[in-house]
């Protein structure tokens, strides 16, 4: 027992960082589909709820400790601020979890301003999706057939 624990605690972590890994790591412990989608979901709200309630917190103090003069304006952030005004936080939300990191989604949203229940639920929409879609595939393309194109 306490080795699925270890394993579903790696699969939240690692989805915490970059939520792909959620779906790659549950084919690779062998997760059935619902667990795997379910602990995917969970990795992802827990950075989400984290950087929601402390990233201004963060940001100071990463900002304050390692953060040298940037640059103001950048591709990226024009980017950033394109998707913003077109789509808002439903537009960062859904491009979260396959383009950003939960941090990273999260961290723009709270940039823009964006209300605290609002970021949790676009997030939570979002994550959820690309999860059944993601976890999906796996099951849909076989475990086999995944595992061997991303070289496990």
């Amino acid at each position: 027992m306490h080795i699925d624990i270890f394993k579903y605690l790696t699969v939240i972590g690692w989805t915490m960082i970059k939520f792909v890994f959620g779906p790659v790591f549950s084919a690779l412990f062998d997760i059935p589909f619902v667990p795997a989608v379910l602990l995917t979901i969970t990795g992802m709200m827990l950075a989400v709820t984290i950087i929601t309630f402390a990233g201004t917190q963060i940001r100071v103090w990463w900002q304050g400790r390692f953060a040298k003069k940037k640059i103001l304006f950048t591709k990226r952030k024009r980017n950033m601020v394109k998707i913003w005004r077109k789509f808002g936080i439903w537009g960062i939300a859904a491009l979260t979890p396959i383009l950003f990191t939960p941090i990273g989604g999260t961290m723009i949203a709270i940039s823009f301003g964006e209300k605290k229940p609002k970021i949790l639920l676009a997030m939570l929409v979002s994550g959820t999706i690309w999860s059944v879609i993601l976890c999906g595939l796996i099951v849909i393309l076989g475990r086999e057939v995944f595992l061997h194109l991303t070289g496990h």
